[in-house]
């Protein structure tokens, strides 16, 4: 390994990976320690493993505050949704997973507990989305509205229903990280390692792997 991925990625001998408590898909709960535990917890700690650097997680309540710390060298990677808005100032992955969300399921700000909305049209929907700033939200529930159009960082796939991308972004100054964890996802998704964090994690149909970069 380049020894300048190392120091962009680790400079202070621990990688630093910023973690949306936020998503509750990504992140199912918390060690004995309260070390955050799911999906994104555990990419990030295989990141500290070849690096060959311990991992800290730094927990962060939403995602918009996560990527506001981007150029603050507070954190080494975050793990968000790529939204188009935040590559001003993260290089970001491919998606190594995608949240599938076909129908209008709402997450409060504090993601303890859910809200089912019923709204008369998809724009109705679409504009409590956004309103709300919401970075997650899932679920196939019968009797819903199904959301037709893609919101940022999101694609729209077959059936009529989105998937919202989920990455590995790091400070846009390292150069050399980038394209390290560009090929560490790409590797990851063909291993088969997302698909067995998934499935660790019990979000098997509410999780997918995203497809090639």
């Amino acid at each position: 390994m380049p020894g300048d991925v190392k120091s962009e990625l680790a400079p202070t001998g621990v990688l630093r990976a910023a973690i949306n408590m936020g998503n509750f898909l990504l992140v199912t709960g918390k060690s004995t320690s309260g070390d955050p535990e799911g999906v994104a917890p555990d990419m990030a700690r295989e990141i500290a493993t070849r690096l060959g650097a311990p991992v800290k997680y730094l927990p962060y309540a939403r995602p918009g505050e996560l990527a506001d710390d981007a150029e603050k060298g507070l954190w080494d990677i975050g793990l968000i949704g790529a939204e188009p808005q935040r590559a001003a100032v993260l290089n970001f992955t491919a998606a190594y997973c995608e949240i599938e969300a076909t129908y209008g399921l709402w997450l409060e700000n504090n993601v303890k507990k859910a809200q089912l909305l019923q709204f008369d049209s998809a724009d109705a929907a679409l504009k409590q989305f956004d309103s709300e700033k919401m970075d997650a939200y899932a679920g196939l529930r019968p009797g819903l509205l199904a959301v037709a159009q893609a919101r940022p960082g999101s694609r729209i796939l077959d059936g009529q229903f989105t998937a919202v991308q989920q990455a590995v972004g790091t400070p846009r100054k390292n150069t050399a990280a980038a394209a390290f964890l560009r090929d560490f996802v790409e590797e990851a998704k063909k291993s088969g390692l997302v698909a067995r964090l998934i499935e660790r994690h019990g979000v098997v149909g509410r999780l997918s792997v995203a497809p090639p970069g």
